[in-house]
């Protein structure tokens, strides 16, 4: 279904050139891991790997999604950053890093534009 939309919708519902793209983490933790040991490295990833490198998660302790902390698209750069922090944890058993998707419509390709 072809839809016309304004520019300024467009912009509201961050599709076509607005498109915004994240990607998603999923994590695995060691079996013998305390609670005080998984919030330690979640407070250092959200420090380090997030704040670090302007970047927000939303999601639990080992499954959730990355986006840029302000308006935008997080780049390849960002998260191979974000792969490389969480690839030097001792903490982390499996760690699976999603390619760059769009952060509002999943299912959505993305814009050859993007």
């Amino acid at each position: 279904m072809a839809t016309n939309r304004s520019r300024r919708l467009r912009k509201k519902l961050c599709v076509d050139e607005f498109q915004e793209l994240g990607f998603e983490l999923n994590l695995g933790f060691k079996e013998d891991l305390s609670d005080e040991a998984i919030d330690a490295f979640l407070d250092a990833f959200l420090a380090e790997a997030m704040d670090a490198n302007g970047l927000d998660y939303v999601g639990g302790d080992d499954f959730g999604l990355v986006c840029k902390a302000t308006r935008g698209s997080v780049s390849e750069e960002q998260r191979a950053a974000v792969e490389s922090w969480l690839k030097g944890r001792s903490e982390l058993t499996n760690i699976e890093v999603s390619p760059l998707l769009d952060a509002w419509y999943p299912e959505k390709p993305i814009n050859s534009a993007s």
